[in-house]
């Protein structure tokens, strides 16, 4: 699933929380070479941000400044970390993005939606903004990637030749539509 070589785009691990290190997806991409771990400090000003605590969807239209700046993630438990999670997204004063909805192909949430794992979340993003070769290099790490590429294809292919931001969102209506969700 991917090849060799520098990544094209700088991505980036902000570790808070109580998750467990060994478990975390975000820190084996740094382990990797693939991910640097950084603080907010340490982050280029206009690194994108992916966090649910975000009023502007990722689109295509974001490439550039992913290209430019790279995208990082909060690197921290869903289930006992919320408000760290918030408190790290409000505390970005750069570009913050939430991810349109997509399931989860990581064995501990698999099957969900949107409770991505944080190398789900970096390949996503990657995908979206027309990094696909990074993406795939992303999930090649992890026995279950191929699932999670498997469960998004169609829907990540979708949002990747979105024409706009509204038009991502569009496509995430209809998806949740069709699951029952909305």
């Amino acid at each position: 699933m991917g090849a060799p070589g520098p990544m094209r785009v700088g991505l980036y691990v902000l570790r808070y929380g109580s998750d467990d290190p060994t478990r975390s997806t975000a820190l084996k991409l740094v382990r990797k070479g693939l991910a640097t771990r950084a603080t907010l400090g340490e982050l280029p000003r206009c690194c994108v941000l992916l966090t649910v605590f975000s009023d502007r969807v990722l689109s295509p239209q974001d490439r550039e400044l992913v290209e430019k700046c790279g995208v990082a993630v909060v690197d921290s438990s869903w289930r006992r970390d919320m408000r760290v999670i918030e408190r790290v997204s409000k505390s970005w004063k750069g570009p913050k993005r939430i991810l349109p909805a997509l399931v989860t192909g990581n064995p501990v949430n698999y099957g969900r939606i949107s409770l991505l794992s944080s190398a789900e979340a970096i390949a996503a993003a990657l995908y979206i903004t027309g990094f696909v070769e990074e993406a795939l290099r992303v999930l090649s790490q992890f026995k279950w990637g191929h699932t999670f590429l498997d469960l998004n294809r169609d829907l990540l292919e979708s949002y990747r030749s979105a024409s706009s931001a509204e038009e991502v969102l569009r496509i995430q209506t209809e998806f949740l539509k069709s699951r029952n969700v909305l």
